[in-house]
């Protein structure tokens, strides 16, 4: 669902779902001969990935996975891999040096309008501005420790491991006492454990350090897997229709790089024209004309992004575009009318009219 969020004027800065932007009001009065001017937007399109990491090292035992442990799959080789885990499509507005204009709001009422970054219109006659639903955008996450990097990993590090010369002696040793804790948990879930913990917190302590241990020791053969993520942002205002640009690349080594850096597989975009805004026509069909010193706002178009990796489809979403759009307008009239004014929101992504309504005296 859409909605308006009110702003404070007095700071002069907003903070909404989809972008933090500075916000002035600016009132039609005598100073400025009544004229405010203002830049309706282009659109621009972000595509947020999120791309996942993952790094696999073999254990020291991992020869002996199989006759200590039966694990018959170790890690034997050292990898690093990549995958996209998500990608997010959203939009912005940026400023369109190409539709500048000037409306001229002659009142007693004081007329006024916000305005946000790059002069783009948020609203007429009101300090609430128009908020889209935005997605949620993932953050990055660093690799969590890996068994063999805790603390209980050097607490089962014994002293005859330690003085044995032998990978297999010590193989061996290290199976013995996996069997040895496993052995442990099962007194101490059937109460036959010689000193059993005082009470359900003290167990809980002990059976998660047993299990940290054990984690550890498997480890050692069966090898350690972790995971990290990174999230990049990359944008791109269209023109026209896209198909199959590469965007980003994604390399296990170097993370999320640009679409010239050749060390990763390609995320490829595509942006296919779905609608164009139309001029609005009367109940005859005839195309309405442009109001005289109207208040210009855009009629967008529609367009399909689609986002593709390794031959799958990663995200699509139909999203509103300036650019494949019409400048159409009010009639500043609607504004400055004594009696029953009105108020306007714009989309700050595409400079369309959001919402219209009567404005509060």
């Amino acid at each position: 669902m859409k909605k308006a969020t009110t702003i404070i004027i007095g700071a002069l800065l907003t903070t909404t779902a989809a972008t933090a932007q500075q916000a002035q009001r600016i009132t039609a009065t005598k100073a400025n001969e009544y004229g405010i001017t203002y830049t309706l937007p282009v659109t621009a399109v972000d595509i947020t990935i999120e791309a996942e990491f993952t790094r696999e090292e073999p254990g020291e035992f991992y020869k002996y996975a199989l006759k200590y442990l039966n694990i018959d799959n170790p890690i034997s080789e050292p990898s690093l891999s990549a995958s996209v885990k998500s990608v997010t499509i959203s939009t912005h507005g940026v400023p369109d040096p190409e539709k500048r204009y000037l409306v001229t709001l002659k009142s007693s009422q004081a007329p006024y309008m916000i305005l946000g970054e790059g002069n783009i219109p948020l609203a007429i006659n009101t300090e609430s501005v128009f908020e889209a639903e935005t997605p949620a955008i993932p953050e990055a996450r660093q690799a969590g420790p890996t068994p063999l990097e805790t603390q209980a990993a050097r607490q089962v590090i014994t002293q005859e491991m330690l003085q044995s010369h032998s990978s297999a002696k010590r193989a061996e040793l290290a199976a013995e006492q996996i069997y040895a804790l496993r052995q442990s948990r099962t007194d101490l879930i059937t109460g036959q454990a010689e000193q059993m913990p005082p009470d359900g917190a003290a167990m809980k302590l002990v059976m998660d350090n047993i299990e940290a241990q054990e984690q550890a020791l498997m480890a050692m053969f069966a090898g350690t897997k972790s995971t990290y993520t990174e999230v990049r942002t990359f944008t791109i205002v269209p023109q026209g229709s896209i198909n199959n640009q590469i965007i980003a690349r994604i390399s296990a080594t170097a993370g999320i790089t640009d679409p010239n850096d050749l060390s990763g597989f390609p995320v490829y975009l595509s942006i296919k024209e779905l609608t164009r805004g139309e001029m609005p026509v009367n109940d005859k069909g005839e195309t309405l004309p442009f109001p005289k010193g109207g208040i210009a706002y855009t009629i967008p178009g529609q367009a399909q992004v689609t986002v593709t990796a390794m031959g799958n489809e990663l995200a699509r979403k139909d999203v509103d575009l300036a650019q494949s759009g019409i400048v159409y307008g009010m009639a500043p009239s609607c504004f400055t009318d004594k009696k029953a004014p009105v108020y306007l929101l714009f989309n700050p992504a595409t400079g369309a009219a959001a919402e219209v309504g009567p404005a509060v005296k």
